[in-house]
């Protein structure tokens, strides 16, 4: 007898959730703010997990970027320092033809006077 019983229960809520009655009941509807407040928090869940994953998504793509330029920057600084080299130099001017000659001659230090420089002032 308990058997059918808990069968007719089953049946009862089974069809008070497909026809909807189940919600016309006075305890669902005493208790709707709080089911609803329980739903808008697990769309904030929802939407926190994909904010989340757009982040990290951004992150690595961001952290390769950085990888690419430092690669870059680092092939660039070996490159100045080549053409920095006198050889390396000579070689540009030379095939770029631009009359350039390395002068033969030391550098010569120009020394004034204070009296000299009263005398343009």
């Amino acid at each position: 007898m308990a058997e059918q019983t808990d069968k007719k229960k089953r049946q009862n809520t089974i069809a008070a959730v497909l026809t909807g009655s189940l919600l016309t009941q006075d305890s669902v509807v005493k208790h709707l703010p709080y089911l609803l407040f329980l739903a808008l928090l697990g769309l904030v869940y929802i939407a926190n997990g994909y904010m989340a994953e757009s982040s990290v998504r951004e992150i690595n793509m961001t952290q390769q970027q950085i990888k690419e330029l430092r690669s870059e920057q680092i092939s660039m600084k070996s490159e100045l320092n080549n053409t920095i080299i006198e050889s390396e130099l000579k070689k540009i001017i030379s095939e770029r033809n631009m009359e350039l000659t390395e002068s033969i001659d030391p550098p010569k230090k120009i020394v004034i006077n204070h009296a000299e420089i009263e005398e343009i002032n």
